[in-house]
């Protein structure tokens, strides 16, 4: 009886160690071939992206002059980067306050038992999964001072269509508007994903309490929102940072709206010919992009209310 029972659990044992070895193995078939190539395509270029900035190279050139931190040290030393990272932080905060305020408040206005809802959740929502070259050169028809149709809706009334090209505050007070005009349908649906989710008795239970409308919205819902909010500020944070299309279809040349991200492509391809330049910069608007996501996990979200 003792021997059978020792053979019964040397048995179990083998068993459990035989199904952890194929568990494994199928877990490493899986997972090794996603991992290489996240790693080749994703992690390789970053590593090079580095590399790349310490040198002094021209795109096509097949020799590059390794030049240190130089590249680093002419960007923050000339008024070039004060100019950039004003313009970039411009551009990032007005989009991200624009489309998460007035998607709250589109959101609201959703979050009604209504007929035709649907319908207009889909339309909001919409622009945001258009090319955002094609919303770009859509955009720039209608801003034409000449042939655009706000300029003809401003002449009818008398006025004069502002140069919005030409002028680079009003450049770039165009594209973010028509950032916002395209990214709003994202935050509202997010925002009324959450506003659908809060327990319809904790509102029963305020108003009980004689909370009205407007105590009810700031004592209660907005509270229950703030995983939403922060989920949403992280991602069009991240977002804004790296937007380019609409950019680059609206301003080509980027008077007036040249983000860090934009700058990297004009330091490359815009006829300066800089590809190591350009290379630091990218590499400085990663590790921007690092150091927001982990100021926004660590401050942020210590005022987030989890249910």
């Amino acid at each position: 009886m003792i021997a059978t029972a020792a053979e019964h659990r040397g048995a179990a044992r083998s068993a459990r160690r035989r199904r952890t070895l194929r568990e494994a193995a199928v877990f490493v078939a899986l997972a090794v071939p996603n991992v290489a190539l996240i790693a080749w395509f994703t992690y390789r270029p970053l590593v090079l992206n580095v590399y790349y900035s310490t040198l002094d190279w021209t795109l096509g050139s097949a020799t590059a002059r390794a030049v240190g931190l130089d590249n680093y040290t002419q960007f923050f030393s000339s008024g070039e980067a004060g100019r950039v990272f004003l313009t970039t932080a411009w551009f990032t905060v007005s989009t991200v306050a624009l489309s998460m305020g007035l998607g709250l408040l589109v959101a609201l206005g959703l979050n009604r038992r209504i007929r035709g809802a649907g319908l207009a959740q889909a339309t909001v929502f919409s622009p945001f999964v258009l090319s955002g070259v094609g919303v770009g050169l859509a955009w720039q028809y209608i801003f034409d001072p000449t042939v655009g149709a706000l300029g003809a809706i401003i002449r009818a009334f008398g006025g004069t269509s502002p140069q919005w090209f030409n002028d680079e505050t009003l450049s770039l007070v165009m594209v973010v508007l028509v950032y916002v005009w395209k990214n709003l349908g994202y935050a509202a649906v997010i925002y009324l994903a959450g506003l659908q989710a809060i327990p319809a008795d904790i509102l029963e239970a305020a108003a009980v309490d004689g909370a009205g409308p407007r105590r009810k919205f700031f004592s209660v819902t907005l509270p229950l929102l703030s995983p939403t909010t922060f989920f949403l500020l992280v991602t069009s944070t991240l977002s804004s940072l790296q937007a380019f299309d609409l950019i680059r279809a609206m301003t080509p040349l980027g008077r007036g709206t040249t983000t860090l991200i934009y700058d990297a492509y004009l330091r490359a391809f815009g006829g300066y010919n800089q590809a190591g330049y350009s290379a630091m910069i990218s590499t400085v608007l990663f590790v921007l992009l690092v150091v927001l996501t982990l100021v926004q996990l660590v401050v942020v979200e210590r005022r987030v209310h989890y249910r």
